[in-house]
C-alpha cells in the first residue's frame, strides 16, 4: 500500500513537459523542509491506496503522461513497483525527486527530474551528487530552484564542478515563485550564454493546480 496525498489531472507546469496535460500522483511524506516549499500539505496527509486502486483512479483521465511526485516519492518503497506498473501499462512516467535518495532502483524508462537543492532552500547538505551517475543523458533532467544571485552563482559552480551538462538531457533553472523575477533570471542566463533552459512554474501563471 502507498500513502497518497492526492491524484489530479492538470497541465504540467514544470520540466521539458510543461504545457502538456498530465496526471499527477502525489505521495505523502518528505525528508526535507525547503524554505520555499509550496507543497507542505503533502508532508503528513494522505490515504492508503493499492497500486491497482491508483491505476483505476488514473484511468478516469484520457491521458498517458503521469508524474509521480511528493513530498519525496522515493521515501515509499512501493513507489518503485508503482512506476514499473505504470510503465508496463504504456504510461510515460515522470519522477520528480529531490536528489536526496539514490535513484539507482528507478525503472530506466522513467524520466527522472532531479531537483538539487540550492543554498536558499537551506537543504544543500541533502544533495546526493552520486545520483548524477544514474541519469540517462537521453531523457533525464536536473533542476535548480533559484531564489537570488547567490543561488544562481552556486548552481553555475556545481554545474561546472560535476560536469552536469554532459550527464543529463537538460539542465533547468526555475525562479522561486514570487521571490525572483523570471526576467531577471532569464537575463542572467542570457548574459552568461548558459546552455540551459529557463523554467517558470507554468501552472501558477495559468492559476491551475
Amino acid at each position: 500500500m502507498l500513502t497518497i496525498n492526492e491524484i489530479f489531472y492538470s497541465i504540467q507546469g514544470e520540466s521539458s513537459w510543461a504545457g502538456e496535460p498530465c496526471i499527477f500522483i502525489r505521495l505523502t511524506a518528505c525528508n526535507l523542509r525547503c524554505t520555499y516549499c509550496d507543497t507542505a500539505y503533502a508532508f503528513y496527509d494522505g490515504k492508503k491506496m493499492s497500486i491497482q486502486e491508483i491505476l483505476k483512479e488514473i484511468q478516469k483521465f484520457n491521458c498517458k503522461l503521469v508524474e509521480v511526485t511528493g513530498g519525496e516519492p522515493l521515501l515509499q518503497e512501493e513507489s518503485y513497483p508503482l512506476m514499473d506498473i505504470l510503465v508496463d501499462n504504456s504510461y510515460k512516467v515522470l519522477l520528480e525527486t529531490s536528489g536526496s535518495i539514490l535513484v539507482n532502483k528507478v525503472n530506466p524508462k522513467v524520466i527522472k527530474i532531479i531537483d538539487f537543492k540550492t543554498p536558499s532552500s537551506q537543504m544543500t547538505h541533502h544533495n546526493l551528487w552520486a545520483n548524477l551517475s544514474h541519469l540517462n543523458t537521453q531523457i533525464d533532467e536536473v533542476k535548480f530552484v533559484i531564489g537570488d544571485r547567490s543561488d544562481y552563482e552556486w548552481s553555475k559552480s556545481v554545474i561546472t564542478q560535476y560536469g552536469i551538462l554532459n550527464r543529463c538531457h537538460k539542465v533547468l533553472m526555475s525562479p522561486t515563485h514570487t521571490v525572483l523575477d523570471p526576467g531577471t533570471l532569464g537575463r542572467w542566463i542570457r548574459d552568461d550564454s548558459l546552455p540551459i533552459k529557463l523554467q517558470v512554474q507554468f501552472h501558477k501563471y495559468l492559476k491551475m493546480s
